[in-house]
């Protein structure tokens, strides 16, 4: 809040006195001596960031900044080379699976195959729940579907075939869950849990597993995603072995209106966890969920629009708080966006959100010949984030249900972990 001549001498306190805030501070104080003109002094900033404070997120930001900086100038092999050093130093970062996604795209370009895909093995192996890593795994070939190739991209699925016990409690509360007495469990489970406010790790995923059980999609993903948020050790050490079972990613992917939804994406040929992926993004799965801009159910679909697809199908009857009518009538206006772009995903999911006139604008103005580099630039932060939750999910439901994938992925993960190379 304060000039930046006034907020140095702050911040150098900050430095001096608060060592988890250090880096944080001196990326604050080169950016203030930036702007009085001390580019010296600045840099001197940002270096002690990269060598006092290299495992810090502010680190992480200041390499990837350089990186991108170099990618711009067409120095790839700066690019690389600085991509790489976020993975080394900080690989726990939110952005080592950006940086060790396009460290592949950039040794890729420069000719460099084995790095590219060291590269693109790692992001999967370090990152495997990221969008960044389906966009690894089709950069390798594997069986995923490219932004053009994903709307017809046949995989086998394979839902679990029993329930996961429950982590909390009694045992006729296991039984009439493994039964699948959805809504008995969740009466029982009403006065079991009396913890409300402080519940273990156990109880709260207990908690949103027994609301997506009776069709609480949305508090119960929120349960179980929210996990991420405990910050006691101890607390950490019981989500961190939590989350390694699949039950837990099976709760933040769960699969309801399976049926519909396959009815669906089959009538306009439309790859089904595509389109589940996009439900989960929309909706969260709640049928009479509605937008604070009238957008309605579980495709989101707004009355309007659904009056111009009615004009245009003859559909007639139409409630948009129907499950069945809601993913028809999604699906359909999906199959319209891909047809508007010669069936590319990418173009048709970001239409999807950002409506096609913005999708055409973007493209004409930049002409992109790298789809991975229009990701990037989408100028609306939504859009941008809508089209890596969506392909992100896509993502997550087709390794967590394709056994082939899945196969894949292990077989990934036995690698012995190796730091990405530096080029030739």
């Amino acid at each position: 809040m304060l000039p930046a001549e006034a907020a140095i001498p702050v911040l150098d306190r900050v430095i001096e006195r608060f060592a988890d805030y250090a880096a944080e501070a001196l990326q604050l104080r080169a950016r203030d001596l930036d702007a009085l003109s001390s580019s010296e002094s600045a840099a001197q900033a940002r270096q002690s960031i990269l060598t006092q404070h290299s495992e810090s997120e502010a680190a992480a930001e200041l390499r990837w900044r350089y990186a991108e900086n170099a990618a711009e100038k067409q120095d790839l092999k700066a690019a690389y080379s600085w991509a790489r050093q976020l993975t080394d130093a900080d690989g726990d970062s939110e952005l080592g699976g950006k940086a060790a996604f396009w460290a592949g795209k950039w040794a890729q370009r420069l000719g460099q195959s084995e790095a590219a895909r060291q590269a693109f093995e790692q992001t999967i192996r370090r990152y495997p729940e990221s969008y960044y890593a389906w966009r690894a795994a089709a950069n390798l070939g594997w069986p995923v579907g490219d932004f053009e190739t994903v709307r017809s991209q046949v995989s086998e699925i394979a839902l679990p075939s029993q329930r996961s016990p429950l982590p909390a409690g009694s045992e006729r509360l296991q039984e009439l869950y493994q039964l699948g007495q959805d809504q008995d469990a969740w009466s029982l489970w009403q006065s079991e849990f009396i913890n409300l406010q402080e519940p273990t790790v156990a109880e709260q995923f207990t908690d949103g597993v027994m609301r997506l059980g009776v069709g609480d999609s949305l508090d119960g993903i929120f349960m179980v995603s929210s996990l991420a948020w405990r910050d006691r050790p101890e607390e950490k050490t019981q989500y961190t072995t939590l989350r390694q079972q699949p039950a837990y990613r099976q709760a933040l992917y769960p699969f309801p209106f399976a049926d519909l939804i396959e009815a669906g994406a089959d009538e306009q040929a439309l790859n089904p966890l595509l389109v589940t992926a996009l439900i989960r993004q929309e909706s969260r799965f709640e049928p009479k969920i509605r937008s604070a801009v009238g957008a309605v159910g579980l495709m989101q679909v707004m009355p309007d629009t659904a009056d111009w697809i009615q004009a245009q199908t003859g559909f007639d009857n139409i409630n948009l708080e129907s499950p069945a009518d809601n993913i028809r009538l999604g699906t359909w206006y999906l199959n319209y966006t891909h047809a508007e772009y010669s069936n590319n995903s990418l173009f048709a999911v970001a239409s999807y959100n950002a409506g096609p006139g913005n999708i055409a604008d973007w493209i004409e103005r930049n002409n992109f010949a790298d789809l991975d580099e229009f990701v990037e630039r989408i100028p609306f932060a939504e859009t941008r984030g809508y089209v890596d939750s969506v392909f992100g999910g896509y993502w997550n439901y087709l390794q967590l249900y394709s056994p082939a994938i899945a196969q894949l992925i292990q077989t990934n993960a036995e690698k012995p972990p190796a730091p990405l190379p530096e080029l030739k």
